[in-house]
């Protein structure tokens, strides 16, 4: 094994490791969730959107879709099983009106995900099924990656970094920098450009948390509320009157 494919697993390794803690990080809303038995005002649009970008980058990494990319079906198949939990917990508590909003997305999501799967399985070979399934896996990684920019604009109006935990933000960096250079040795641009994105955003975040880290805010500024069309993956909830940041 060449220098090259050593160092394409590490950052692999790396990427399924700092992938698994941005998966896992919701825990913190969902035990609240299943305490309070309700899911107040949480959205729940971010988890089946996301179980889409899992299940669609999946199944771009299995061996007959592409080559050397084992390790992203394992993270994002990893990645599908937490979000289905999440979103069958979200289903179980949330009030019907809610709940037939997520049943749609989660069926628009099945039916996405199906109709890639069919049609690049029965229709599609070699280089045309790749760049098919690998479109299809970016265009979701993208949206997902983008989604913190409305936390930073609330970040950059309030002057103020309470609502976008440090942690949070760095690992968005490790991650998408781990997958970044993971493409770059694998030579894949499905890979690269959309983690090469996520990594810019996860950087800025942490510009913006250097900056602003000691500033307690505008007093005067509030946040913007809160809405349940789902644009954010690290998801913004309101409690009590104050706002949790929630990845």
């Amino acid at each position: 094994m060449g220098a090259v494919s050593i160092l394409h697993t590490i950052f692999g390794v790396f990427g399924d490791a700092t992938g698994l803690f941005l998966f896992l990080a919701p825990t913190i809303t969902f035990k609240r969730i299943l305490k309070n038995k309700s899911t107040e005002e949480f959205s729940g649009i971010p988890y089946p959107m996301t179980l889409l970008n899992c299940l669609l980058s999946a199944w771009y990494g299995l061996p007959f879709i592409s080559e050397n990319n084992t390790l992203v079906t394992v993270i994002n198949g990893t990645g599908a099983v937490i979000e289905a939990v999440y979103v069958l917990i979200f289903l179980i508590y949330a009030p019907k009106k809610e709940k037939a909003k997520i049943l749609g997305i989660v069926t628009f999501v099945l039916a996405a995900f199906s109709t890639v799967a069919l049609v690049s399985t029965f229709a599609l070979h070699g280089k045309t099924r790749r760049y098919f399934c690998g479109f299809a896996a970016a265009i979701f990684s993208v949206i997902m990656y983008g989604s913190p920019l409305s936390i930073m604009r609330m970040v950059i109006r309030t002057k103020s970094v309470e609502f976008m935990p440090f942690f949070l933000s760095l690992f968005v960096f490790l991650c998408g920098t781990s997958w970044f250079i993971f493409g770059l040795l694998g030579n894949d641009p499905f890979v690269y450009v959309c983690n090469g994105f996520g990594s810019v955003l996860g950087a800025l975040q942490l510009i913006l948390y250097a900056i602003y880290r000691n500033n307690k805010g505008q007093k005067d500024e509030k946040p913007p509320p809160v809405t349940k069309d789902g644009a954010l993956a690290m998801e913004m909830g309101q409690v009590n009157g104050k706002y949790k940041a929630v990845p």
